[in-house]
């Protein structure tokens, strides 16, 4: 499969993903975070706003390998 496919694909699939992911990152903030204290909320808001990165990190490796010669 050549690169700009592999982008094509990835790119598909991590717009979708961080759709979901932001519909349940907000599901989470209006729950108990909203009654926390404020540096529990401030946590919880940086470890929602950067944990995406992590389920996504081998898509976009898989993306970025260069095509087979």
């Amino acid at each position: 499969m050549g690169i700009r496919m592999r982008k094509l694909i990835g790119t598909v699939a991590m717009v979708a993903f961080i759709i979901f992911y932001a519909l349940f990152a907000m599901a989470v903030a209006e729950g108990r975070i909203t009654q926390a204290p404020k540096l529990v909320q401030t946590l919880a808001y940086v470890v929602l706003g950067l944990i995406w990165i992590v389920p996504l990190m081998p898509l976009i490796r898989w993306m970025a390998k260069p095509d087979k010669s």
